[in-house]
């Protein structure tokens, strides 16, 4: 298995409006409650990579990839490595987001960022973009894999050089950056094998995580001061607000990811730590409303990394003012027992046990990367074991599990009556949604889904590992564009 595979959740999996979290479609890359239900309808169930049947169109990515993809204004962003070598003249290992467009797949842009001369310490070899592209108002913004704050242009050059002026990459086809923000040379950031935040939005602010972690020992802390958690304006790149919590007690890396709402009559950006604790923060001043701990006291089995705690990879979700969020590690530390919470965002200091209104672990829950998704009274969660739950959103009382037999590392997907969700063994499943467990169809990708799902229009967006698929019932070409 390819390390670090962290910004799943990204994607990922778990999500332009910017101060409403439950309007649809709630998607990972557009809306800031990360809820990975979407009002979509007209779904395909059935397709085949090998004939083309309701295949639209196919796009070659790189040979990893991890972001995305995420429908906005006729696009499709995807951040993958430069394996592919999309944009002729550029060769070598790069962080690559491509858009592509939505009609036919032709490729429009690509941003390009070089590997930190650090190595795998901060920026491990052939990751590429790991952070999924939050996208607003015409303008993406994402981490790259330099430990940068990135905004740019969705349409690239196409409308003039709308940002900085001295990109060091300015091709036709490639992006149109309008600003760029290093916390690693601004604020001493020491980012652990790799950024890989993905960003939201709110109000003025782009919020998202640095990466923040230990030295290649995996014991000290070479920079306990470097924020973990920054806040940007986002017209122009300014450092609104910076957090060093939890300083020294990172376990590993700080690999989560924000989601936003409103509790209590409070606007609140929630973000997981490297020590396992949740953060609430006001969004717009960055003052610490609330902490969690996602580590139950009777926590004691060996998790791997530092000591008897999970780390939280899983991007929460926050949904009728409550959070949902599940605990796990870097997928190298292997299976193991974690938890998922649903937890209460009223409250105000430590609500570790105030705040936590229910949550399954140990021998019912295992080590997740996954955001889950809430709809219809249900909450639907997958595990790094390859598990997909239902649980009562109510009572936390499981109706039914389904096992893919293959690790998990992107996130459930909702929309038009069914489960989406695929696997590292390059099989996607379709579930039918509700109280009862129901295979619709189990579709094979011919290459690891490390992503999740994304539909507009009738259409599906799915990423393998090198692959980008648009799917649609009726496509029969399947051609690449």
């Amino acid at each position: 298995m390819s390390k670090p595979g962290l910004a799943v959740a990204i994607l990922i999996s778990a999500g332009s409006v910017a101060a409403v979290a439950e309007d649809p479609p709630a998607m990972f890359g557009l809306t800031p409650s990360r809820n990975m239900v979407s009002s979509e309808t007209g779904l395909p169930t059935d397709w085949d990579v090998l004939s083309g049947k309701n295949i639209k169109w196919r796009q070659k990515l790189g040979s990893q990839t991890y972001a995305g993809p995420v429908i906005y204004d006729g696009k499709v962003f995807v951040g993958t490595n430069n394996e592919g070598e999309r944009r002729p003249g550029i060769v070598g290992d790069k962080g690559i987001l491509i858009a592509f467009r939505e009609s036919d797949g032709e490729m429009l842009w690509q941003a390009t960022h070089d590997k930190l001369p650090a190595g795998r310490v901060n920026d491990w070899p052939l990751q590429g973009i790991c952070s999924t592209p939050f996208i607003e108002d015409g303008v993406a913004y994402y981490v790259s894999n330099r430990g940068e704050f990135v905004a740019v242009d969705v349409d690239g050059f196409a409308d003039g050089n709308d940002g900085m002026q001295d990109e060091q990459y300015s091709h036709e086809q490639d992006a149109d950056i309008l600003w760029i923000y290093d916390t690693i040379a601004e604020l001493d950031v020491f980012p652990h094998n790799l950024a890989a935040g993905s960003p939201i939005v709110v109000g003025d602010v782009v919020v998202a995580t640095t990466g923040q972690g230990v030295d290649e020992g995996h014991i000290n802390i070479p920079s306990p001061l470097g924020p973990s958690f920054v806040a940007l304006n986002k017209h122009t790149g300014e450092l609104v607000w910076e957090s060093a919590h939890p300083l020294e007690s990172i376990l590993h890396g700080t690999w989560s990811n924000p989601a936003y709402g409103v509790a209590g009559g409070r606007e609140q950006v929630v973000i997981p730590g490297g020590d396992g604790v949740i953060y609430s923060f006001a969004p717009d001043t960055g003052e610490l409303i609330w902490t969690f701990d996602a580590n139950p006291k009777d926590s004691v089995w060996e998790l791997g990394g530092k000591g008897t705690r999970n780390n939280i990879i899983s991007t929460p979700v926050f949904h009728h003012e409550v959070v949902y969020i599940g605990v796990g590690q870097d997928p190298e530390h292997g299976e193991g027992p974690g938890h998922f919470f649903k937890i209460d965002a009223s409250g105000t200091g430590d609500i570790t046990e105030s705040g936590e209104i229910w949550h399954v672990g140990g021998e019912d829950f295992n080590r997740t990367m996954s955001t889950a998704s809430v709809h219809d009274g249900l909450v639907y969660i997958a595990d790094l074991s390859g598990h997909i739950y239902c649980f009562d959103e109510e009572t936390g009382e499981l109706q039914w599990m389904h096992h893919a037999y293959a690790a998990i590392w992107g996130s459930t997907f909702v929309a038009d009556g069914r489960i989406y969700i695929g696997d590292e063994d390059g099989e996607v499943a379709i579930l039918a949604t509700g109280r009862e467990e129901k295979l619709i169809n189990e579709v094979f990708m011919e290459g690891a889904v490390y992503t999740t799902p994304f539909a507009k229009d009738g259409v599906i967006y799915l990423a393998t590992r090198s692959e980008l698929f648009a799917i649609q019932e009726g496509a029969n070409d399947g051609g690449a564009g």
